[in-house]
């Protein structure tokens, strides 16, 4: 982000120095932004987010400051993972594959592999809950996990796009111009284009555009797979993305105009995106019939069919329930 000195009257500073005084590593502070545990303001000398010194003074005040932030905020992969939760890494991967696991970040490792990881105290929930105890426990794999591994399902990068629109959406606040482009910087630009047809919107929305996580040098094999994992892919998903974008970019027109291009398109008609009861999204999790709206809650709701999924804090902005046969399992196990 930005240099590194408070500013001049000492009421802020940037998120380099605000980690060094929490304590914290950047990756670690970062991903406390993200989450909302530690709250921002605009740099308005364009520099990007900073971090109020009456923040910096409240985190540090609070008990168990900075290790409780830290765990927090603590990662794990696939091995560790398991290792948390008491299951072998193959039960972990089928349940992360399925969608009742949500990562929180990816990177490659030197052999283009994605590694996704997942916060510790999410997980630390998950096992904890009663309700999920067969799905760790049980000898054979639950039938609709097994059947999602033989097709080849995997829900992990999708689930990411929608807890990760929730992160950008938080920190655009609320400025609709730069939620638009939150929205449209996890679509393929040609979806963009379709949606936003006028090139003085497009260059907005441009100029707004969050920064989504690097992965390799521009244009490199790892750079490509990594925007691949950062686009909107499925039918459903790309639909939802593509109609909320639209909402959003309505909202913002009727705020703040942008200036008259040279070149006026009519803009393409895009449905505005269904009550939640009755649209399918591309939420960080994913309903056995579809999923939910990204930057929902993750709370979870009785009558869960196949577990309980991840309880998230506020500022996640994922969610939705499962499918699941946990009641099923039970009778049998009580025959």
């Amino acid at each position: 982000m930005s240099h590194i000195s408070t500013t001049a009257d000492g009421t802020s500073c940037a998120a380099s120095r605000a980690a060094r005084e929490l304590d914290l590593k950047r990756g670690e502070f970062d991903l406390a932004v993200n989450l909302g545990l530690i709250r921002t303001v605009p740099d308005e000398g364009g520099g990007g987010r900073r971090v109020a010194r009456a923040e910096i003074d409240r985190l540090r005040a609070e008990d168990g400051s900075p290790g409780d932030l830290r765990r927090r905020v603590a990662t794990v992969g696939t091995r560790e993972g398991a290792e948390l939760m008491g299951v072998a890494p193959t039960r972990f991967t089928a349940l992360a594959r399925f969608g009742l696991l949500v990562p929180v970040r990816f990177y490659l490792n030197r052999y283009r592999t994605v590694v996704w990881l997942y916060l510790a105290e999410e997980l630390g929930q998950f096992a904890a809950e009663a309700g999920n105890v067969q799905l760790l426990t049980g000898r054979r794999t639950p039938p609709e996990i097994r059947e999602a591994q033989k097709s080849g399902q995997d829900r992990r990068p999708r689930n990411w796009r929608g807890r990760h629109i929730g992160f950008l959406t938080r920190q655009a606040g609320d400025d609709p111009w730069a939620r638009a482009a939150a929205v449209a910087s996890l679509l393929d630009p040609a979806d963009v284009a379709e949606v936003v047809q006028d090139p003085g919107e497009r260059a907005r929305l441009d100029r707004y555009r969050p920064r989504l996580p690097s992965h390799g040098a521009p244009g490199s094999p790892a750079a490509d797979l990594a925007a691949t994992l950062m686009t909107a892919s499925e039918p459903d998903e790309v639909a939802w993305f593509r109609a909320d974008l639209a909402h959003t970019l309505q909202t913002a027109r009727e705020r703040l105009p942008a200036p008259p291009s040279a070149v006026r398109q009519t803009p393409a008609i895009v449905p505005r995106p269904a009550p939640a009861a009755a649209r399918q999204a591309p939420g960080s999790h994913v309903r056995s019939q579809g999923a939910a709206r990204p930057g929902s809650s993750l709370a979870t709701r009785p009558g869960s069919r196949l577990g309980t999924r991840l309880r998230t804090r506020p500022g996640s902005r994922t969610g939705a329930r499962p499918g699941g046969l946990l009641s099923r399992l039970r009778r049998r196990g009580r025959r």
